[in-house]
């Protein structure tokens, strides 16, 4: 099995890429930063599961690129491996097409078991993100969308609007756009409340 690997941080994808290649069945072939390179990088070695962290650094997160890269012909399965296991971002991942969400605290047999998995078309979710989605079914959360999401988490970074125009390439017109939707959704009227009630309502964290 060919696998890609998506991360931005060269340690972590340093680590993955040791355990996989030292399984018989598995090989690395390619892995990238950004959202820009994985597509890139992708469609060149045609890897047949891609493993995709979802922040990604400046530029399209991981949940963007998963939808870029299965609108191509022939795509690969893609798992998502992250620290992130929050409602909003387990349901994000898996309506965008990930055939799997694992956490990165997992032990690297689960990870294996995982992609071989996936090569057989079939879906995988660790059992903590199986408890998610449960809780999501059970009482259904306020949809928001994967650009909202990313304000959302500048502004708990407490990034001014202009800063978050520069980090997503878009103007300040655009971000006051969103933030009109986000406040409408989570029924309040300002940046701090917005963050408290996507917190308490695990849409985002810290």
């Amino acid at each position: 099995m060919k696998v890609f690997i998506v991360d931005d941080h060269v340690v972590v994808r340093a680590g993955l890429a040791a355990l996989i290649n030292g399984e018989a069945d598995m090989t690395v072939v390619g892995e990238a930063s950004d959202s820009a390179g994985a597509v890139r990088g992708i469609a060149e070695s045609a890897p047949d599961i891609v493993l995709m962290d979802l922040q990604l650094g400046e530029g399209p997160d991981g949940v963007a690129t998963i939808e870029t890269v299965l609108a191509a012909p022939a795509p690969p399965a893609i798992l998502v491996l992250t620290t992130y296991d929050s409602d909003a971002d387990v349901v994000r991942a898996v309506e965008a097409g990930a055939r799997g969400y694992l956490l990165k605290a997992g032990p690297p047999e689960e990870l294996f078991t995982a992609i071989r998995a996936a090569a057989r078309g079939e879906p995988v979710l660790s059992p903590a993100v199986a408890d998610s989605m449960m809780r999501h079914l059970r009482q259904p959360r306020t949809t928001l969308t994967s650009r909202e999401v990313e304000i959302l988490r500048a502004l708990a970074r407490g990034d001014s609007n202009r800063a978050i125009a520069k980090r997503l390439f878009i103007t300040e017109a655009t971000v006051k756009t969103h933030l009109v939707h986000i406040y409408a959704k989570l029924d309040v009227d300002s940046r701090t409340a917005a963050v408290a009630a996507a917190l308490e309502r695990r849409l985002i964290r810290l």
